[in-house]
């Protein structure tokens, strides 16, 4: 069975290649949608300009479809609402060096 928890786990192994912290840490993952076999993701980048938007998206996919039970994976990435330092989780400042 596909779990949020298992989902939210392999995505903490993909990272911004730019940045040293897991996108989950990053506050990047806005949402993650569970429909038996399908995992949908709705994710952000740090900035609307990124170049490597389609390479984290993969990525992402990736990640997802490696996922025992998972057979179909959606990453949309979304720019509402913006990402802000403030979604970085206290796990993330503290790799950062922040706190």
């Amino acid at each position: 069975m596909v779990t949020q928890e298992k989902v939210l786990e392999a995505l903490k192994d993909c990272y911004d290649p730019e940045i040293p912290v897991n996108i989950i840490d990053l506050g990047l993952v806005y949402g993650v949608e569970i429909e038996e076999d399908k995992v949908k993701v709705k994710m952000t980048m740090t900035a609307p300009g990124c170049p490597l938007h389609a390479t984290i998206a993969n990525d992402v996919k990736s990640h997802l479809l490696a996922v025992e039970g998972v057979k179909d994976a959606k990453v949309d990435i979304v720019w509402e609402p913006p990402w802000t330092q403030s979604r970085i989780t206290p796990e993330g400042k503290k790799a950062l060096g922040w706190g």
